[in-house]
């Protein structure tokens, strides 16, 4: 499955002198990779590569474009999270599937259970519930929504309802 962090762990290995590497989901099937060399720029040959590379080699079911790594300012890229490391171990599990994303959450938040409910693929959207066993925060709700998204494909959103 392609999340943004093995993706970017693949376009690394790859393009091993490529020092800045971010791969952000801008509209549903859509990626952009963000990139720059050691001295902060992005030549045309790279970019070039880099494309072939996203399309030929990445997750599938996007489409990719390329920009020097500094347009994820001007197209407000959100920062960069802490996120735990089980969240990034999963991320950058190869033979990811629905499954172990309901385990990853489940572990992460054990106060309740995730289930999957559907996936829309015009929209891109995958729908989750959420089974309480208390009152979720909205630090909690934020950090689940935050952990989803790291460990769903690229191009892909989420929605969960909360019970």
């Amino acid at each position: 499955m392609g999340t943004r962090l093995l993706s970017e762990q693949l376009v690394k290995n790859r393009f091993p002198h490529l020092k800045y590497v971010r791969i952000h989901t801008t509209e549903k099937h859509k990626a952009t990779i963000y990139a720059w060399n050691e001295d902060l720029h992005l030549t045309e040959k790279d970019a070039e590569r880099l494309q072939q590379y996203a399309s030929g080699y990445l997750y599938p079911y996007v489409r990719y474009q390329v920009k020097a790594y500094h347009m994820v300012q001007t197209d407000k890229v959100p920062l960069e999270q802490v996120i735990p490391e089980a969240v990034v171990q999963t991320a950058k599990r190869r033979n990811l599937n629905q499954h172990g994303i309901i385990e990853a959450i489940n572990r992460l938040f054990p106060f309740g259970r995730l289930t999957f409910v559907k996936y829309d693929g015009a929209e891109s959207l995958i729908y989750f519930d959420f089974y309480a066993t208390r009152c979720l925060q909205n630090r909690e709700k934020e950090a689940m929504y935050s952990y989803l998204n790291e460990i769903i494909p690229l191009g892909s959103y989420c929605d969960v309802t909360f019970y």
